[in-house]
Order: structure tokens, then sequence, then C-alpha cells
């Protein structure tokens, strides 16, 4: 097995292969000046190898995912005997089905670009839909980093008996999944999208949480539009400290001070897209799933 840190996830690369004892070959990347990108591997030799490509989607994401199909489809050049794709924010995931005549199924073309570059296997984290993902070509094993997010909180000693939310009632599963490690209960914030804008609403709902600490998972932190109000309304209901957890924290924008204006203690988020709240690693639940393959 070698692990080949992409250039958007070479920390989290690097990682993986310690944890694994592997081999690691690192690539050389430069930029042209029209915007296009060069890549090389510091080696050929891949000839019969297992290759595990590292490499998150996250924005920005089109030049993320070039660099994906040019690694995959060079290490099956050089005679990869299987290449695994570890891409722990799958982008495009989100538009994971047509919601209205003539949409692009987006998160099919991207499943059938990988498998044209020679992807045997993909190893996601907490995609958008992984029902979805089950439904391809291309074996797709999707992974919870969930649990991760709830033993830090118990861990730092954040919170106390901490009720964990999520955003949504079909996403009640994330709460439940957390609450099986921080044990204070679970419930969800009723949100409602409107399939032409995209626009979350929250609905105004009791929630017993008056004098508890808080902790609302979400698998993505975009805009942080409704993770804000959903702060705000947790908070004017009487709970105590409000943490904001995700697995992917895209932080668009001013994100991160919106949520933290309405009452949040803080951000707490993974690697799968590196920032500076990127406090949890997946590595553990990756290198489990890539042991589990051999």
């Amino acid at each position: 097995m070698i692990i080949v840190p992409g250039p958007a996830s070479r920390e989290l690369g690097h990682e993986i292969a310690k944890q694994l004892q592997a081999k690691t070959v690192d690539t050389f990347m430069k930029r042209f000046p029209d915007g296009e990108y060069y890549i090389r591997f510091e080696t050929e030799d891949f000839q019969g190898q297992d290759i595990i490509i590292v490499q998150t989607t996250a924005p920005p994401q089109h030049e993320s995912l070039i660099q994906l199909f040019l690694m995959a489809d060079t290490a099956a050049d050089f005679g990869a005997k299987s290449i695994t794709a570890v891409v722990p924010y799958f982008a495009y995931a989100r538009q994971d089905k047509r919601f209205l005549i003539g949409e692009a199924f987006s998160v099919k073309t991207m499943v059938k670009l990988l498998e044209s570059c020679g992807i045997s296997q993909i190893i996601t984290v907490n995609s958008h839909n992984p029902k979805v993902l089950e439904t391809f070509n291309v074996p797709v094993k999707d992974l919870s980093a969930i649990p991760l997010l709830a033993e830090y909180f118990k861990k730092e000693g954040l919170v106390e008996n901490a009720i964990s939310l999520s955003l949504g009632k079909k996403a009640l599963a994330i709460a439940s999944e957390a609450d099986s490690i921080l044990k204070g209960g679970f419930d969800y914030v009723p949100t409602q999208r409107n399939k032409v804008t995209g626009k979350v609403t929250l609905e105004e709902r009791k929630l017993k949480v008056e004098n508890h600490d808080v902790v609302i998972f979400d698998d993505i932190i975009s805009s942080g539009g409704t993770m804000a109000k959903a702060v705000k309304m947790v908070k004017e209901q009487g709970a105590k400290k409000v943490y904001a957890a995700c697995v992917h924290p895209l932080l668009v924008g001013n994100a991160e001070e919106r949520i933290l204006a309405n009452g949040a203690e803080a951000i707490v988020g993974t690697d799968c897209v590196p920032s500076k709240i990127s406090v949890v690693s997946v590595a553990p639940i990756i290198v489990e799933a890539l042991k589990e393959r051999e």
C-alpha cells in the first residue's frame, strides 16, 4: 500500500500513512501562467501497487477535483493494481438527485469521472446522502466523524450532560449518534428547504434545552446562516453553553463571525476541510477503513 497525500490534504495524508506505517509518495505541483496545473509524482514505481490518494475536494473544489483526476489517471498509467480515492469532503455530493426538470445530477457525474480515471474505490466522510452513493458502479464507503466530534467535547470537558441537536428531523440520526457518547439526550431543530432557491428556514419549536449545555451537530457549515439561527433560537430558549460542530467546516464568507455573534461558544470542525477550527482529525476512522480493505 502506498499513500499519496494530495495537494489539498497533505497533512491528513501523512498522518494516515504514519498510523498505517505505510510508504508515502509526494507530488510536485505547480501552476502555469494560464492557471492550469502541473502535477508530477516523486516516483513511477506504482506497478502492481495498491495506491491510496488522499485528496479532499473542498473549495476551491474545481482545482481540487482536477488535481484528483490528474493524480488518479497518472497512477493508472503507471500500472497501479488498484486506486482508492480518500475524499473526505466530496464536492458536488449535495446535488444527489434531480429536484427540478433539467437539473444536472452532479454527484453521479463526479463518480463517473473518477471511475474513468481509474478509481476502483472511494472513501468519503459524512456524505450528504450516503444511500445515493451505494447505487454507483464504483464502491463508495461513507464514514461518520460524528463520534469523533462528540468524543472531542467529552475529552476536552467543554460540556456537561450536553443535549445533542441536529439541523432538521431527517438528520436526527446525527444527533442520536452524538448522544451515544455525550449521553445528555438528543433532539432536532426543525428546518425546511426551498427546492427552487435552496434557502433553509427554521420553524419555531420548543426544545428541552433550558439550563443545559447544547451541541448542534451538522455535516456541513457553508454560509452559516442556518446554524447561526439555530444557535440563537437555542440560546433564547435558555440553554447555557451552545457549541456548533460540523464535519465539513467550509465557513464561506463571514460564516464563523455570524455563528459566534449569535451566541455560540465556539465552532468545532474536522480536518476533512482544513481550517483554523479543524481541531478533530478523521485519520483514525480512515485508517480503520483502509485496514478493513486489506
